[in-house]
């Protein structure tokens, strides 16, 4: 008998339902008609123990017992679906060949795993376990993943990674949490002061933001435009490039802040002879946007949609088991197979088919065009996010599902338009030895972006630059004189840094290193290197609302007072995405079996050890005075107490207890 074990059971039916028939369903499996069985977890089925599993001394929170370093790993079933882990215990000793069918990624991969190992699967069987991988719950779709298995032992190294990862959020936030809480009691503050290494650090993000808007001072800084004509007296305009020698009256990103200086300029150019010195003219190309991954479907339904992360999420979640419209959701790749490409007619007509509106009016998909999302060496256990070849009916989602959808096909249907071309043309300008500088942009072919509604993108577009690029120029040669009539100057005020939105923070956890400040970390990280994981970072912003540290203001995120005070407690290494973002790299580089379990583990418990001496050495009084937020229960359960007495009671009782050890603190 093969076994395949899903992650949950809405893919254990997906696989089921492609399998011999008659079925026989039983209590928490699928037998085939051959014999196969098809069951799932449901979830996690296995959670980390809690610290007193190690030892009886850690039920109670005292500082002496940190760092909790488990000398050997336990993990225990949870009680809520204990049942089904039983199921799979009994088939999984019937089975003669398991197949780990969790979903597509190194979440998944560990999910299956740790279940197998769990119930002691050894020797010829697990060595001969394969692995399934299905990102499209269509019977088509599941029927080629099952003609396309792998050795599960390939994966050992997502799996790994994912082992880390979970142990690393264990002992981090465990210990780090139960250290400040600790100390956070001795200034007067009652709640659990929960620290996390994604957490921690995306909540330092908004923080920092919040004190550079609150700082900040409005400066005036000047430009100057020269108004040149040719001898045909065609206008266009050029802006002032100031020289070196105008640095010191300059800020840090370019902008002269001196008036007098950008008076005399004006002073000095107008009404007077200008020359091309320099003129570069080309043609130039935009190949269509790569699919979506989540993250950069999250950050464009945020801006377009206002979804937040986890709305999206959801959503797609629905359209891919519910509707079965969409491929795996949870994935961080935007590329795709080649051999996916053959599949691409049938997917282009199932998206023609129910939502023609993308093309209506304009040319149809060539899906003999192959852009460069096809890249098998970009793609490892899943690929990107397209639809797939059902055609929707779009009447019967609700509208986030339709909006998604439909961004989804656009951007997959993007891949068989030709790209945009366009001409530009940048000029320099000498006038009485100051350099000024324009360019111009001439569409010549919209390609692709026949997709997108022109009023779209013109919103979305920063309008000063756009104006820039599309000015018209006349034809100039190098060399040629020109007139520089009146100058202007342009008094503009310097703006602080914008809030965090759903967007710009989701933006920020996916290229983290703009915000690393060690360039030594910065130089190791890749571009795509970030906070989290595709699949966590929804949960990790609702996480930090659920814990009342950030809060909405319209349709700004904000750190609140409790937030702000457990940043400026903590050391700047806890708060800076430097150390995690580092970590990070680390376990993708398990991941591509570029480095080992254990070098990621060390130094990640040495470090572990210098930031516990470090909090105990120090009070957090920036905490003082500051109200702990009431869990969400314990408000339910105060508005029900109408003495003074009682609520007081409440109150005591609920500062007294204590979340269990080993709660989630990414």
């Amino acid at each position: 008998m093969i076994l395949y074990i899903a992650e949950k059971p809405s893919l254990g039916r997906a696989i089921a339902d492609v399998l011999p028939k008659p079925h026989k369903k039983g209590d928490g499996f699928i037998t085939a008609a051959n014999g196969d069985c098809v069951s799932w977890c449901i979830g996690h089925l296995l959670e980390q123990a809690e610290p007193d599993s190690y030892d009886a001394a850690y039920k109670s929170w005292k500082f002496e017992h940190l760092p909790i370093v488990p000398s050997e790993w336990k993990m225990r079933p949870k009680t809520k679906t204990r049942g089904q882990l039983s199921v799979l215990r009994k088939l999984v000793k019937q089975a003669s060949q398991i197949v780990n069918a969790g979903d597509p990624d190194r979440e998944g991969q560990l999910l299956v795993d740790e279940v197998i190992a769990h119930l002691g699967v050894k020797g010829q069987k697990l060595q001969q376990a394969q692995r399934l991988l299905i990102s499209d719950l269509n019977p088509q779709a599941v029927k080629r993943a099952l003609g396309q298995l792998r050795p599960n032992k390939d994966f050992v190294p997502l799996s790994t990674s994912a082992l880390a990862r979970a142990r690393a959020d264990w002992l981090y936030g465990m210990n780090m949490t139960r250290a400040y809480t600790l100390q956070g009691r001795k200034v007067g503050y009652q709640g659990v002061l929960s620290v996390g290494r994604v957490q921690t650090p995306l909540l330092g993000l908004v923080v920092r933001r919040d004190k550079e808007i609150a700082s900040f001072v409005s400066r005036p800084f000047y430009e100057v435009l020269a108004h040149l004509s040719t001898q045909d007296n065609d206008a266009f305009t050029a802006k002032w490039q100031p020289s070196e020698a105008c640095r010191p009256y300059m800020d840090e990103d370019g902008r002269v802040l001196a008036r007098r200086l950008a008076e005399n300029v004006v002073a000095r150019i107008s009404q007077q002879p200008a020359t091309v010195v320099d003129l570069q003219s080309k043609d130039k190309r935009q190949a269509a946007p790569l699919p979506y991954n989540l993250s950069s479907l999250q950050i464009d339904a945020s801006k377009r949609f206002g979804m937040s992360a986890k709305q999206v999420l959801d959503t797609c979640q629905a359209l891919y088991e519910k509707h079965k419209l969409l491929t795996y959701p949870r994935s961080d790749s935007r590329y795709l197979p080649k051999d996916q490409f053959a599949l691409a007619p049938n997917v282009i007509r199932a998206i023609l088919t129910g939502a023609n509106e993308l093309v209506e009016g304009q040319p149809q998909p060539d899906p003999s065009i192959k852009s460069k999302a096809w890249n098998d060496t970009k793609v490892d256990a899943h690929h990107a996010i397209i639809p797939t070849e059902k055609v929707a009916d779009l009447a019967k989602l609700s509208q986030a599902e339709r909006q998604l959808y439909l961004q989804v096909a656009r951007q997959y249907l993007a891949q068989f338009y030709a790209a945009y071309r366009y001409h530009e043309t940048q000029v320099e300008i000498e006038i009485a030895k100051g350099l000024f500088r324009t360019k111009a942009k001439q569409e010549q072919s919209l390609g692709w972006k026949v997709l997108w509604p022109q009023k779209q993108s013109n919103r979305e577009a920063d309008s000063d630059k756009e104006q820039e690029n599309l000015q018209s120029l006349p034809a100039l040669t190098v060399g040629q004189s020109l007139h520089s009539g009146q100058a202007q100057l342009l008094e503009k005020q310097t703006q602080p840094p914008k809030a965090f939105t759903d967007a710009t923070l989701l933006s920020a956890m996916t290229g983290i290193g703009r915000y690393v400040t060690d360039p030594e970390i910065r130089k190791i990280l890749k571009e795509t290197d970030g906070l989290g994981t595709e699949a966590t970072r929804a949960g990790i912003i609702e996480l930090l609302f659920k814990r009342q540290f950030i809060e909405r203001k319209g349709k700004t995120i904000v750190a609140t007072a409790v937030g702000m005070g457990l940043i400026d407690s903590l050391p700047s290494s806890a708060t800076t995405p430097d150390m995690t973002a580092l970590w990070e790299s680390h376990l993708d580089a398990i991941c591509r079996k570029e480095s080992k379990y254990q070098s990621f583990m060390t130094p990640l418990v040495d470090t572990l050890q210098q930031l516990i001496t470090q909090a105990g050495a120090q009070l957090p009084t920036a905490l003082q005075g500051v109200k702990a937020p009431a869990r969400a229960n314990q408000r339910r359960y105060s508005k029900k107490r109408t003495t003074t007495k009682k609520s007081s009671t409440t109150a005591k009782s609920a500062t007294q207890r204590q979340p269990k050890g080993s709660r989630k603190a990414s």
